[in-house]
């Protein structure tokens, strides 16, 4: 997998754009900047958009490509995040540590999904808040992104099984429009979660 994200995230252009999620740029929007963890954040659009809000951001991905673009779009908006190269799996942050966590299309195979979301929600600080936008099984019969393993697709009763320990303060299933490079874009089935600890 690294490989295929290396090679996707090699090309000169942005390949999920440079505007930030929609959804994530809304909850942002309604909290109070402080800390901020993206995994799995690829090249960079959401971390950017955060910094640029005040956050401080801390991020990873396991591609080397996606750190380098991630900087370069970060240097272009004149700000400063903490990319760092992990696997999701196996990284580790002190517990209480970030009042936000930010999980966008951070899809995983369904033997370490439950025990890296349950891991993250160690990371939060109490009070902290988690925002995950993810594609649900009916993504299977659209075009516009996604894994086609309907295994790694999310729905609202897993996630609430997986952070079962969080408030749910938001979680939808619906369809919207993509316009997030040429890798996101078209009708989209998604399922929306916002959760606080």
């Amino acid at each position: 997998m690294k490989q295929f994200w290396d090679e996707r995230y090699a090309e000169k252009e942005f390949v999920y754009g440079t505007m930030p999620n929609q959804f994530l740029a809304e909850q942002l929007l309604k909290l109070k900047a402080g800390s901020i963890l993206l995994p799995c954040e690829g090249e960079g659009r959401n971390a950017v958009f955060a910094a640029n809000n005040g956050w401080h951001v801390t991020a990873f991905d396991f591609s080397n490509e996606g750190l380098n673009k991630a900087n370069l779009l970060a240097k272009q908006n004149g700000v400063s995040i903490d990319y760092l190269i992990g696997d999701a799996s196996v990284i580790n942050f002190e517990n209480n540590s970030f009042d936000v966590i930010a999980l966008i299309y951070a899809h995983f195979p369904v033997a370490i999904r439950a025990s890296i979301h349950k891991r993250m929600f160690n990371w939060l600080k109490p009070g902290g808040t988690l925002v995950l936008e993810a594609f649900n099984p009916s993504q299977l019969k659209n075009t516009s992104g996604g894994p086609k393993d309907i295994n790694m697709l999310y729905t609202e009763g897993m996630l609430a099984q997986d952070f079962d320990t969080l408030k749910v303060i938001h979680s939808v299933t619906h369809d919207i429009v993509l316009n997030e490079g040429k890798f996101h874009n078209g009708l989209a089935s998604v399922v929306q979660f916002v959760g606080k600890k």
